[in-house]
């Protein structure tokens, strides 16, 4: 048995660091939500970003382990069936909802951008983000075609571009609006072709046309432009388009090794735009110092370790597709927004997996991580079948040497 067997449930240590990051995101919100001028109103709890995050925090739990306990080969489609399979349905669902947020009237628009639908809950209103279901449903549909389709995905016109063409479609619903999240789809997208058995050349050939369509959608919006000069030249655009990215730093410095204690940071002050979402690792920076990034980002590595490992185990192809997939999204996503943070990439509105403010995408991302735990019991309870079956053959006992 190798060493890798060592470790007998690593569902449990995903799960375990989801659930810490969950917990350390939800104070460090809580924290860099505070302003001097608002004051607190607890009838209108539902509004207050910081005490909405407190009510996500145990329903994300809840939704993990909930998803923990459904068959991911209800995702597929070789055991379910295309018709009868969650993910065909959720896809059908998602893009109806990407075509209502872009009608005028029915999707919210927050900070210039209409990227939201408002669903009515009673008394409530509860902003929802399709964007991010698609972000997950896109690597379902993905993995769930590649295990179907196996080998045939080598064939370009009738199986290659079909699957380009439905991931496209997504994508283009999204780009307008949402430009990091459909960039990152198709980043994503390319890197599960290519592990699902994808011939380098087929996902080489649209790459023009994709990488065309992106360099179109930055020169068309000013924003996105300033950013990347921005980037490019922080000094000259410090009072304007790089003032997060120079503010980012500020805080990250201002922490030291110790930091200056939880609650007690100056940055979130209307100093740091965005505190409590894209650059909530600069308030974790400052108020818990280098030891609190390092135990952040440890947390994220323990996931990837425990994913991969999951990876590894599992025997089937849909679930190898589905965990690497789910893996590939946390730390990619983690890793362009620390980037982005840290001022080594240019600034983007993605935020910090189960860390950054958001209900939709905490809920989201506690439920795939769900899938996540489910592939890994699955693939322990085979583990353990063959472990019994190998131990039936060996002797019932061994001589005794003379």
């Amino acid at each position: 048995m190798t060493s890798s067997l060592n470790i007998k449930n690593p569902g449990a240590i995903a799960a375990g660091s989801v659930t810490v990051l969950m917990g350390l995101g939800t104070v460090t919100v809580f924290s860099a939500g505070a302003n001097l001028t608002g004051e607190l109103n607890l009838e209108r709890f539902y509004d207050f970003t910081t005490l909405r995050q407190l009510i996500f925090f145990p329903l994300s739990i809840a939704v993990m382990y909930l998803f923990g306990m459904v068959d991911y080969h209800r995702l597929g489609f070789t055991r379910a069936g295309i018709k009868r399979s969650f993910t065909t349905w959720l896809l059908v669902l998602v893009v109806l909802m990407l075509i209502m947020v872009l009608i005028p009237g029915i999707g919210v628009s927050k900070n210039n951008a209409r990227r939201w639908l408002s669903l009515p809950l009673g008394p409530l209103s509860v902003s929802f983000q399709p964007s991010e279901l698609a972000k997950w449903i896109t690597i379902f549909f993905l993995a769930a075609s590649l295990e179907y389709l196996g080998e045939d995905i080598r064939r370009f016109f009738k199986r290659f571009l079909p699957i380009c063409g439905v991931v496209g479609l997504v994508v283009l619903l999204i780009l307008k609006e949402d430009f990091g999240t459909a960039a990152f789809i198709c980043l994503l997208t390319f890197i599960m072709l290519l592990c699902g058995g994808a011939k380098l050349w087929h996902l080489l050939s649209p790459m023009p046309l994709a990488i065309a369509g992106l360099f179109y959608a930055i020169i068309t919006h000013p924003a996105r432009m300033d950013r990347i000069k921005a980037f490019l030249e922080p000094d000259k655009m410090a009072g304007s388009a790089a003032y997060q990215a120079s503010q980012s730093l500020i805080a990250l410095a201002s922490g030291g090794i110790w930091g200056t204690g939880l609650g007690h940071g100056i940055c979130k002050y209307g100093h740091l735009p965005e505190d409590t979402t894209d650059f909530i690792f600069a308030i974790v920076g400052e108020e818990l110092g280098f030891v609190g990034v390092t135990f952040l980002i440890l947390m994220f590595l323990i996931f990837v370790f425990a994913g991969t490992l999951i990876v590894v185990r599992c025997k089937d192809r849909l679930g190898q597709l589905l965990a690497g997939g789910i893996v590939a999204a946390v730390a990619i996503q983690a890793t362009i927004n620390l980037g982005v943070a840290t001022v080594v990439l240019p600034t983007k509105g993605i935020g910090l997996p189960f860390v950054s403010a958001g209900g939709t995408s905490m809920l989201l991302s506690a439920a795939a991580v769900g899938v996540l735990i489910n592939i890994a019991k699955q693939s322990s309870y085979e583990l353990d079948i063959q472990s019994l079956n190998v131990n039936s053959i060996r002797p019932a006992s061994i001589p005794a040497q003379a």
